[in-house]
């Protein structure tokens, strides 16, 4: 165990391990990805599909290892008991920080297929990783300003035509398709400027959830609704990395989807957008009370 070592030194000694495992793990992916584009026929992909979705578990879970060797992190996870590693789930939860990511993976793996993202367009260029996500098939959106939508609404039509594709090949087999409803991370800054009416929370963006219910709603068996508290206060990635994350508590909420809102066109059904909004709004509702019953507990339970 190396949790005694000074932090500074802990988060350089975790800062190299995860950029050894990322550039092992992102080498075999590069390689299988490869094999991917000279054998694009369907009997091919499925195969090959899994062992990319096997190798970046495996990337997981070498961060799990240093994480466990040099994290004092107390967790506390509840409601994952009766998920199922070989479905499909549409994942939703709120954004505080980059931590958020290592957390929801740390806690799914293994428990559910693996993650995938919506994510910025900007962040096909990261070194490595934006290769590895391009390779895995997450989807790359843009993110256009609803008066810009307005003044062009085909670009609204570009982003359901990649998420449809996306979501056409994440249905060869079981994933789960994450969205951070709120799109950006937490801050006081951003709260009071949307004047949010929760407490803890922005407000949410319903877009990514309604494009992927219309292009596959009826394969996810629920909406995984995943709170995520730090109630010694929120840390950044470096701290993150030096072991400074006292605590952990991730509450977990399997929600049926409701089925008016399955397979139906965000951008030309006004009763769609309506319906898809409220049944965000009462979530955030629950959420916002949840977490702040969760920052007044006082006792953590391990994983």
């Amino acid at each position: 165990m190396l949790r005694f070592l000074p932090a500074p030194l802990k988060g350089a000694l975790n800062a190299l391990a995860l950029a050894l495992n990322t550039i092992l793990w992102a080498i075999m992916i590069f390689a299988m990805a490869i094999v991917k584009l000279l054998l694009p026929f369907k009997a091919a992909r499925k195969p090959v599909d899994r062992i990319l979705q096997n190798l970046a578990s495996n990337w997981i879970t070498g961060n799990g290892i240093w994480m466990h060797l040099t994290q004092k992190t107390r967790w506390q996870v509840s409601g994952v008991d009766d998920l199922q590693a070989k479905g499909w789930y549409l994942v939703n939860c709120n954004h505080q920080s980059w931590v958020d990511i290592f957390v929801l993976q740390r806690v799914f793996n293994g428990r559910i297929p693996f993650l995938k993202f919506f994510l910025k367009q900007e962040l096909i260029y990261v070194p490595v990783m934006g290769l590895a996500w391009w390779a895995l098939d997450f989807p790359f959106m843009k993110r256009h300003s609803a008066a810009y939508l307005a003044k062009h609404p085909e670009k609204r039509l570009e982003d359901q035509e990649t998420t449809r594709k996306a979501c056409a090949k994440f249905a060869l087999i079981p994933t789960s398709v994450m969205s951070f409803a709120e799109g950006t991370r937490f801050t006081p800054g951003k709260h009071r400027h949307q004047q949010s009416p929760y407490r803890h929370l922005l407000r949410p963006k319903v877009g990514a959830l309604a494009l992927a219910l219309n292009a596959m709603g009826e394969r996810f068996q629920a909406l995984i609704d995943v709170t995520i508290v730090y109630p010694e206060g929120v840390p950044n990635f470096w701290q993150f990395m030096c072991g400074k994350v006292d605590r952990v508590v991730v509450h977990v909420k399997s929600r049926p989807i409701p089925a008016n809102l399955i397979g139906r066109d965000y951008g030309a059904d006004a009763e769609f957008r309506t319906s898809i909004q409220q049944w965000a709004n009462e979530m955030w509702d629950e959420k916002d009370r949840l977490i702040t019953e969760l920052h007044e507990e006082k006792e953590a339970l391990p994983v």
